[in-house]
């Protein structure tokens, strides 16, 4: 098939190597000509492991190409994919300016051009329950009548994308046209062989699954941070209560972990967009409220351990951190805890040392306090008053120990993520805090 594909960002670029491993014809367009150029030289944009292969191999089939020229794209495609960023407004919505704007260009694309050839234009941009019918209606503004808009939510976890994409859970299809739902569902086919299913429903109800699944999520991993909290006070462990919890075949093991709260691209977005959306219908998530809420305050939780050990004094303490990108295996720093604990921890006059294995480069441009990036793991820790994992990069699980307490001005360590046995850590001497587990070597 021919597709385009709006959008070279995270979806946009493994949607369209994906779709051209599987031996469409892809173009790619995008606006930026510094992203573009990178990208035309060969240069994958994005941290994503298992990419790099498929986009060079594409390129090199000539199915996969990329170009600033949107008419070109328009005209040669068959399959339009909007993978625009849809980022949070001041009010929590969704700014849909992107997809808005494109989608009036590709009207006018259409309507100079007496273009008559079915189109269908797909939003796999995460939109909030109307955009399908918004998109429609802006088409149908210049007069284009041969064509569909199909809502197609994107489902890629970041470090997993390139799996989640080829061998998809599912494939969720929101379309009142039946040509457009066997155009799709020959599209993807190809990514569903092992049996899983092509889920076709209407646009709104396939614009919701999107932000509901995410805000479940999201619901889950808050519950088990709010929970972890409990267990520190009652002397319980969270990783024994997860387990017995997990082993429930109605619960099941997965998005159980505490941590220092979420972050990344989607969950603090769409739980805000949906908080806004069920506002605007009058029909409050109340429960949504309180998980976006409880979140931000989980975000500090190993700030205010670190003070209540020092005695709420850290002013000039050198605190080291590994770990920056909001979740390992990837290079993405969008509201990533680390942000605001690096931020909390300059305002209280502490400095920071750091390292992470991909996302130094990006944290700059959201973290300029930070007065040392290291580009080593042991670095940040030289005579260093405590550590901080921000992060679980695969790196940080079986350390040099002894190393760490010789470079450690301190034999402290922080963890937000419980990478560490705790009985291991009290035997190696360390002072060990972690989340919803008892504090040991004090």
């Amino acid at each position: 098939m021919k597709l385009s594909v709006i959008g070279t960002g995270y979806v946009g670029l493994v949607s369209g190597t994906c779709f051209a491993e599987m031996g469409n014809h892809v173009i790619c367009v995008d606006n930026n000509q510094q992203k573009l150029n990178a990208l035309k030289n060969g240069q994958v944009t994005i941290y994503e492991p298992g990419l790099e292969i498929l986009f060079h191999r594409n390129i090199e089939k000539q199915r996969l190409t990329f170009t600033d020229d949107l008419k070109f794209a328009i005209q040669n495609s068959d399959i339009i994919f909007l993978c625009l960023p849809t980022p949070q407004d001041e009010d929590g919505s969704a700014d849909l300016k992107y997809v808005f704007g494109v989608a009036k260009n590709i009207g006018k694309i259409l309507k100079e051009n007496n273009d008559k050839d079915y189109k269908i234009i797909v939003n796999k941009s995460t939109v909030p329950v109307g955009t399908s019918k918004a998109v429609t209606n802006i088409l149908s503004e210049f007069g284009i009548k041969n064509f569909d808009v199909v809502s197609n939510p994107e489902f890629l976890r970041e470090g997993f994308a390139v799996e989640d994409f080829m061998k998809p859970d599912r494939i969720v299809i929101g379309s009142n046209s039946k040509k457009a739902f066997e155009i799709m569902r020959e599209l993807y086919e190809p990514f569903v062989r092992q049996g899983n299913p092509i889920l076709e429903m209407n646009p709104e109800s396939s614009e919701v699954t999107k932000y509901a699944a995410n805000s479940y999520l999201a619901m889950r991993i808050t519950f088990m941070n709010e929970l972890a909290n409990f267990c520190e006070k009652v002397s319980a462990n969270v990783d024994l209560v997860r387990k017995g919890m997990g082993a429930d075949s109605r619960i099941g093991k997965r998005f159980l972990f505490p941590g220092i709260g979420y972050g990344g691209s989607c969950f603090p977005k769409d739980v805000n967009a949906l908080i806004k959306t069920s506002e605007e219908f009058n029909s409050p998530i109340k429960l949504l409220k309180v998980v976006d809420e409880v979140n931000r305050q989980q975000k500090l939780v190993l700030v205010k351990k670190l003070l209540q050990h020092f005695n709420n004094d850290i002013k000039n303490k050198k605190i080291a951190i590994w770990g920056l990108a909001f979740k390992p295996n990837t290079d993405d720093m969008r509201e990533a805890p680390s942000i605001y604990i690096i931020k909390e921890l300059n305002k209280l006059g502490a400095k920071v040392s750091t390292y992470d294995p991909a996302a130094m480069e990006n944290a700059k441009f959201y973290v300029d306090e930070i007065p040392e990036y290291c580009n080593e793991q042991y670095e940040p820790l030289n005579n260093a008053d405590a550590l901080l994992i921000l992060t679980e990069w695969n790196e940080f699980r079986n350390p040099d120990f002894d190393k760490m307490k010789s470079l450690l001005k301190n034999p402290l360590i922080f963890d937000g993520r419980n990478i560490f046995d705790i009985e291991k850590m009290e035997e190696l001497g360390f002072i060990y805090y972690s989340i919803g587990r008892k504090v040991v070597g004090l």
